[in-house]
């Protein structure tokens, strides 16, 4: 079994799954079983002056039979009087003293930070996380999100926490701003130890049409909230992909957003996590999920021969900007005609959204019918879909047929069909070598006068 133990900036955990600063963290009760069924450090629920939530405050996105794609709050820090979250914290930590337990805060004054972040480490936290995420309730009184879009105010605030601190600093980033790169390196300015990214979008996930009232409501008012789960995750791969790229930012990172399974897991490692943090997947299903992403992240490992440490960072130096991608490069769609079903799904996309190279025995492509052929070598005629009967079917099922001369290998048939392994990208052999974008610019060859280069 691989070794899954992580140490990010002096911060030991038996493994790299951590609860983030959010409800499945809110209290020693819960860190406490969350501890017991394995998981290897929890983030706080964000300390400060306790406030008052409101009721309700979660709200989803559903798609097709899939419940919660997407996740909304507009929960603020906790609500529990510091004292109380003090103690666990002490409680936690001795009955599992090799477990990471960070504290996650987020005040206002120079003097509240000194004091916040002395009692925290009174009480055995293992580190600290600044919240300067949050992008609802708390950034309207100049704090979470509010500071995280301001660099200046950023460095400063964690120059601060550096100054009083004697355990980690993390800096929690808001991805509602432009360039993620930006706040990461204030935060590096500002001496953080480490990152944690991202946290929740701001966002409206509907509205109830029955009373017109955004959701969640609040009586018969609504606000914006911060969004998270499986519907973010490609938006956080971004974000860490680009922080781990940036020479400016040479610290660890912890990756956070819709992290799901073992595989998202290690996606965000391969991409330059240390450790990675969950909250919607708890909500959703509870502790136990850390069964099946421990398992499933050491058997990957295992098989491949990797230890954690070879996986992460791994996939940062394939992650080009597109002026890089080699333009010479190719892919055509094959299509299986054991495996296919006929469902003629790849045929509706190719035709109405993609590239019309996807015929079915009624001929060549409708959509070209006395249509120009822009500078096009001519169409071929389709040739006949292929039929085959699978063992016990009654009928013969009609397999779409792909004009290869003129597909441009964009995936979406792929994408779209039901069956795995039916539609494959074949990669063409080529003479070219390689060319990209910027060489081209290099080269003076940017203009497309008559649909050729010059």
């Amino acid at each position: 079994m691989a070794d899954l133990s992580v140490d990010f900036c002096g911060i030991k955990s038996p493994n790299p799954f951590w609860l983030a600063s959010a409800p499945p963290a809110n209290g020693a009760e819960q860190v406490l079983r969350a501890f017991d069924a394995g998981w290897g450090g929890a983030v706080w629920k964000t300390l400060g002056n306790p406030i008052v939530n409101v009721s309700s405050r979660f709200g989803a996105v559903d798609y097709g039979l899939s419940k919660v794609i997407g996740f909304n709050n507009i929960e603020l820090i906790t609500d529990r009087p510091l004292e109380t979250n003090l103690k666990e914290i002490q409680a936690v930590k001795k009955r599992f003293p090799k477990h990471a337990v960070i504290a996650s805060l987020m005040v206002e004054t120079r003097a509240e930070w000194k004091e916040l972040i002395k009692r925290c480490e009174d009480s055995g936290a293992d580190g600290l996380e600044l919240n300067f995420g949050c992008p609802h309730g708390m950034c309207e009184r100049g704090m979470g999100s509010s500071v995280g879009q301001e660099p200046a105010v950023l460095t400063e605030i964690t120059s601060w926490a550096k100054e009083f601190a004697t355990t980690p600093v993390l800096v929690k980033l808001t991805p509602n701003i432009g360039d993620i790169t930006e706040p990461g390196a204030a935060a590096v300015a500002g001496r953080a130890d480490g990152l944690s990214l991202i946290n929740t979008i701001k966002s409206l996930v509907g509205v109830d049409l029955e009373r017109l009232v955004p959701v969640p409501r609040v009586g018969p008012w609504s606000t914006n909230g911060g969004y998270c789960g499986p519907a973010v995750k490609p938006i956080a791969l971004h974000m860490v992909a680009a922080l781990a790229r940036d020479p400016r930012v040479k610290i660890p990172i912890s990756g956070i957003g819709g992290i799901s399974t073992w595989r998202d897991a290690a996606e965000f490692i391969a991409l330059g996590s240390t450790s990675v943090q969950v909250c919607t997947a708890v909500m959703v299903h509870g502790y136990k999920i850390i069964e099946d992403l421990c398992e499933g992240l050491s058997n990957f490992l295992d098989e491949r021969g990797m230890t954690l440490a070879q996986l992460r960072g791994s996939a940062v130096g394939n992650y080009r900007e597109w002026g890089e991608l080699d333009l010479n490069y190719k892919v055509v769609a094959k299509i299986d005609p054991k495996l296919c079903i006929g469902c003629q799904k790849c045929y509706t996309a190719c035709l109405d959204g993609a590239h019309q190279c996807i015929h079915t025995n009624a001929g060549p492509c409708r959509a070209w019918h006395g249509a120009p052929d822009h500078g096009r070598a001519p169409r071929l005629e389709a040739s006949p879909a292929v039929l085959h009967t699978a063992p016990g079917e009654p009928a013969a099922l009609r397999v779409p047929v792909v004009d290869e001369h003129e597909c441009i290998g964009c995936n979406l048939c792929a994408l779209v069909c039901p069956v795995d392994g039916c539609i494959t990208m074949a990669e063409v052999p080529h003479e070219g070598g390689t060319e990209c974008w910027n060489d081209r610019v290099a080269a003076g060859r940017t203009k497309v006068p008559g649909g050729l280069w010059e």
